[in-house]
C-alpha cells in the first residue's frame, strides 16, 4: 500500500478532504468513477468537484446566518473549497456564487500540486478491507458500491429526489421587459448596493396561468423503484411547490418582495411598480453569459419546460444552455451507522463524508470532508481527536448527523440555527442570530487553538 488514507469520490467532500490530508503530508489515494467513461446520471462532465446543481454557496452573511458562518470556519481551517469559490466568484447579491468551470479548474489545480496526493480515474466496486478509508461518493453512488455498502451496515439507504434548475443564455433575455436588481438592493458591490440578478415581472393574471401551467404540464414519470421516494425539501421541484397552494411560489422562489420594476414605474403600468411575481435568474459563470433560474429545479419534461418557461416575461425567446432534471439521491441513516467521529461503526476504518451521511447542500458536504480529513489524520499520528463544540457550524452540523438526530425520522439536512443548542431565553428575538454566531466564533476559535488545528 502506497497511501496512507483511500478517499472513495472527487466530489466537493473528498475534495476537500483530499487537500486537508495532503496539506498535512499524508499521502492520499484519491479514487474518481468519472473519467473512466463513466458518469452519475447528473454530472455533466470529469472535473472533480463538479457543481450538479446550482452554482450558489447561499449566504455569506457570517453575522446573521448559519451557512456564512460555516463559511467562516472553512476559511479558518484553510479551506480549498472556500479558497476556490473565493476567485471562481460571481456577482450573487449576499450570497456566494461562482463560475462553475471556473471552481472546479481551481479545485483540479490545487490538488494536482498536492506531492503526496494522486488522483486515480477507476470505479471502486467493494469498500477496502483495510486502511484508513473515507467514502465520499455523494448521493449518486454507484450502484456496486452502494450494494457494498448496503451489506456493510445490514440496513439499506434512504433515499429522496434532488432536482435540477435551468440555465439560460443572457442574450436571449428580453431586458425591455426584465430588469437588473437585487432585492431591497442589497447587492454584491462595495457599498452594499448591486444589481446581481435578472427579474422577470409578472402580473396576477401572469402569475395564475403560469401556476396552472406547472399544475397542468407533463412531468417526468417514476419508475417503479422510485414510487416511494420523497423529495428534500430544500430542493422542491417547482411545480410540486405549485401543486401546495396558490400562493406557495410567492412565498418561496417567485417572491416579489423588495422588487421595484424600473419599467412599470416610468410606463405608469395598470399594475402599479410592484409586480405580482417575480422570477430572478442568477449569474452561473464569469463571463456573464448563463443565468440560471432561481428555485426552479423541476420535473417537468423538457419540451414541456421550454414551452411554459417561454411564457415568462422577459423569457419568450429564451435559449436554454441546460433545462431542468431529476435525479434519485441516498444517504446513510448516519445517526445509527456511524459514530462520532464518523466512523462506521460495523468497520471503524472507513469513515464516510459529503451528502452520503445525509448532510444538504455543497457548502455542508465540504465541511464534513474536511472533518472526516482532520479525525483521519490525527488518528494516523495517535492523537486524542476532540469534537468542535456543538454552539460551532461544524459542531452542530457534525452533533445532527452522529447523533443528535432521531434514527427513525432522520432526514438530509442544511445547517441551520435549530442545530445549535438555544442561546439565553433573556436575549431578544431580533438579536438572536448575532448571538448565535457571536457565541459561536468565540467557542470555535477556542477549540482551534487548544486542538492546534493551525493552516497546514
Amino acid at each position: 500500500m502506497t497511501h496512507q488514507v483511500h478517499i472513495i469520490g472527487g466530489g466537493l467532500a473528498g475534495s476537500e478532504a483530499a487537500w486537508q490530508l495532503a496539506r498535512r503530508g499524508v499521502h492520499v489515494r484519491l479514487s474518481e468513477m468519472r473519467g473512466t467513461g463513466e458518469r452519475s446520471p447528473a454530472h455533466q462532465g470529469d472535473a472533480l468537484a463538479e457543481l450538479v446543481c446550482s452554482n450558489s454557496f447561499r449566504s455569506d452573511d457570517a453575522e446573521k446566518n448559519a451557512v456564512g458562518l460555516l463559511h467562516q470556519e472553512m476559511r479558518d481551517l484553510d479551506s480549498l473549497v472556500m479558497a476556490a469559490a473565493a476567485i471562481a466568484q460571481v456577482p450573487a447579491g449576499s450570497a456566494l456564487a461562482v463560475d462553475r468551470d471556473r471552481f472546479s479548474a481551481e479545485v483540479e489545480a490545487a490538488l494536482a500540486a498536492q506531492p503526496t496526493l494522486t488522483v486515480v480515474r477507476e470505479r471502486i466496486d467493494h469498500l477496502p478491507s483495510e486502511g484508513l478509508t473515507i467514502v465520499a461518493t455523494g448521493p449518486l453512488t454507484a450502484p456496486s458500491l452502494a450494494e457494498a455498502i448496503g451489506a456493510a451496515t445490514g440496513a439499506d439507504s434512504l433515499a429522496f429526489f434532488d432536482a435540477i434548475a435551468p440555465i439560460v443564455h443572457r442574450d436571449s433575455v428580453d431586458m425591455d421587459v426584465a430588469w437588473m436588481a437585487s432585492r431591497w438592493d442589497k447587492g454584491s458591490g462595495e457599498d452594499g448596493e448591486g444589481k446581481d440578478y435578472i427579474n422577470c415581472p409578472m402580473t396576477r393574471e401572469q402569475y395564475a396561468a403560469f401556476h396552472q401551467g406547472l399544475i397542468d404540464g407533463e412531468k417526468t414519470e417514476f419508475r417503479e423503484w422510485e414510487a416511494n421516494t420523497p423529495y428534500f425539501d430544500g430542493c422542491m421541484p417547482i411545480e410540486v411547490m405549485a401543486s401546495r397552494g396558490f400562493e406557495t411560489l410567492r412565498f418561496g422562489p417567485m417572491k416579489p418582495v423588495g422588487l421595484d420594476n424600473p419599467h412599470w414605474a416610468t410606463a405608469e403600468h395598470p399594475n402599479g411598480r410592484w409586480p405580482h411575481a417575480v422570477v430572478q435568474l442568477r449569474q452561473d459563470n464569469l463571463l456573464g453569459t448563463l443565468w440560471n433560474m432561481v428555485g426552479f429545479q423541476t420535473k417537468l419534461k423538457h419540451a414541456e419546460q421550454v414551452r411554459l418557461f417561454r411564457t415568462i416575461p422577459g423569457l419568450e425567446n429564451a435559449e436554454f444552455a441546460r433545462l431542468g432534471g431529476l435525479h434519485r439521491n441516498t444517504f446513510l441513516n448516519s445517526p445509527r451507522l456511524l459514530d462520532r467521529q464518523l466512523r462506521l461503526k460495523s468497520a471503524p476504518h472507513v469513515r464516510f463524508a459529503g451528502q452520503i451521511t445525509g448532510c444538504e447542500g455543497y457548502v455542508e458536504s465540504s465541511a464534513v470532508g474536511l472533518m472526516a480529513a482532520l479525525m483521519s489524520a490525527s488518528e494516523l499520528a495517535g492523537q486524542d481527536w476532540t469534537s468542535p463544540p456543538r454552539e460551532t457550524a461544524f459542531g452542530a452540523l457534525l452533533s445532527h448527523i452522529t447523533g443528535d438526530a432521531v434514527a427513525e425520522t432522520y432526514q438530509p439536512m442544511n445547517v441551520n440555527f435549530g442545530l445549535f443548542p438555544p442561546v439565553d431565553e433573556t436575549v431578544k428575538k431580533k438579536q438572536r442570530k448575532e448571538a448565535y454566531t457571536g457565541r459561536a466564533r468565540t467557542a470555535f476559535a477556542a477549540w482551534r487553538a487548544a486542538a492546534e488545528l493551525v493552516p497546514a
